[in-house]
């Protein structure tokens, strides 16, 4: 993976993407103020150098059924190295955590897990999470409404800048 360092139209080409994973390369360099092939050659090598992942679709969890969303609270009975490895291999394998995240502190680690419903997640946590080995306590919170929800982190458009305003799409 080469380095790229990102000037003030690569921060836009990356606000621009965050925004908008789907716009299509003639609209993005247009927003940007380059040609299309160059704007195309830009974000090849924003790609190959790791800044983009990849770029994925928004789904409403409700449409499909999914109207449960819950933080749980892991504490783990050992924080051993092959410990943590071995329980984040079980996450991953377990389609209703949405994103696992490893915390310095009292809790181990936070989940954000999706359920169809109350039951289908207390399903999850006692013959799954809480049955898990090495797990010693969960708590849970259950999500009441999502207030925000921004992709990414804040692009600036120098390294030391404040993040402007998510960039106005075209409609």
């Amino acid at each position: 993976m080469q380095r790229v360092k990102l000037d003030l139209i690569d921060r836009r080409i990356l606000r621009y993407l965050q925004a908008d994973g789907r716009m299509t390369n003639v609209a993005l360099a247009r927003q940007v103020g380059i040609s299309a092939p160059t704007c195309l050659h830009r974000v090849r090598a924003l790609e190959e150098a790791g800044h983009i992942r990849g770029c994925h679709a928004d789904i409403d969890p409700a449409a499909l059924g999914y109207t449960v969303t819950v933080f749980a609270q892991v504490g783990l009975g050992s924080q051993a190295e092959p410990d943590l490895i071995a329980f984040e291999a079980l996450v991953r394998s377990w389609p209703l955590v949405r994103e696992c995240n490893m915390l310095a502190g009292e809790t181990d680690f936070l989940l954000k897990v999706v359920a169809k419903d109350w039951d289908d997640y207390q399903r999850f946590l006692t013959l799954k999470l809480t049955a898990a080995p090495n797990v010693s306590h969960v708590k849970s919170a259950l999500a009441i409404r999502c207030s925000k929800m921004a992709p990414g982190v804040p692009v600036a458009d120098d390294e030391d800048g404040d993040a402007e305003a998510e960039p106005a799409l075209p409609e």
